[in-house]
């Protein structure tokens, strides 16, 4: 327990001369960003994610062989606009290669921008909240721009924490951290390695959409994607305001 503790505490404050710097506790935040945003698509745009896109090919399966409540054009949008947004997030991660700090601030900026626009889109459309019924009134004039703008901004999320290569930070995809939390358990005879780290990653997660859930059936889905907006300027400002230094945790891993 105090192992776990320590690691935690290491994720969240990282020590001095950390070879990753301010890098996790940066994608914790993102990883807040993925909860909120998956709540919002599968709960008002349709039961389609724009960040697990596991889920998404697997809804895809159901859609074809009929299932109710689905929509296989949903899922092959959304998967469509994650793979360009990935597309973008290798892009910068050439562009940038040489600086993980500037690489997260661009791309943290650029998801800002998704966002932003995501929230206007919704609040001008006058949609209300989702709810857990399905896609609470938004018609596919909405429902479809916002699938793509968030499919983009997670899919660009992905494809930068992947090149910034911090373990068992992804930001949205869990499986292998989970995985890893058992599978390299004392109880399995394993090193039990960054056991703090992974749990955070999947708590906030967690936190993360059930905070997204409770905000779309209470408030609406403008005000959802805004604190999703929000979470994405608090890790692209000290990314940018950090990278400025010279630094060892800016230069890319060996």
């Amino acid at each position: 327990m105090r192992e776990l503790l320590a690691d935690a505490a290491r994720t969240l404050v990282p020590p001095k001369g950390d070879r990753h710097g301010p890098l996790p506790p940066l994608l914790l935040a993102l990883t807040l960003v993925t909860g909120v945003v998956d709540a919002v698509s599968y709960l008002a745009l349709g039961h389609v994610f724009v960040a697990n896109m596991t889920g998404n090919v697997v809804f895809l399966g159901f859609a074809l062989a009929g299932a109710e409540g689905l929509s296989a054009l949903a899922s092959v949008v959304s998967m469509a606009a994650f793979l360009a947004g990935a597309l973008a997030g290798g892009r910068l991660g050439t562009r940038f290669a040489a600086h993980r700090g500037r690489l997260l601030a661009v791309a943290a900026g650029l998801q800002a921008v998704l966002v932003a626009a995501a929230v206007v889109t919704a609040a001008v459309a006058h949609d209300g909240t989702g709810g857990a019924g399905g896609t609470g009134g938004i018609t596919a004039s909405v429902r479809y721009p916002l699938i793509v703008l968030l499919g983009l901004a997670m899919g660009l999320q992905n494809a930068v924490a992947r090149r910034l290569g911090v373990p068992d930070l992804t930001t949205t995809v869990l499986t292998l951290t989970l995985t890893g939390l058992a599978a390299d358990s004392a109880p399995a005879g394993g090193a039990a390695p960054r056991p703090g780290r992974r749990i955070l990653s999947v708590a906030v997660m967690f936190l993360g959409a059930l905070a997204g859930a409770l905000l779309l059936a209470h408030t609406g889905l403008a005000t959802t994607l805004g604190l999703a907006l929000l979470l994405l300027v608090a890790a692209a400002t000290p990314a940018w305001r950090l990278s400025r230094r010279d630094a060892e945790w800016i230069t890319p891993l060996g």
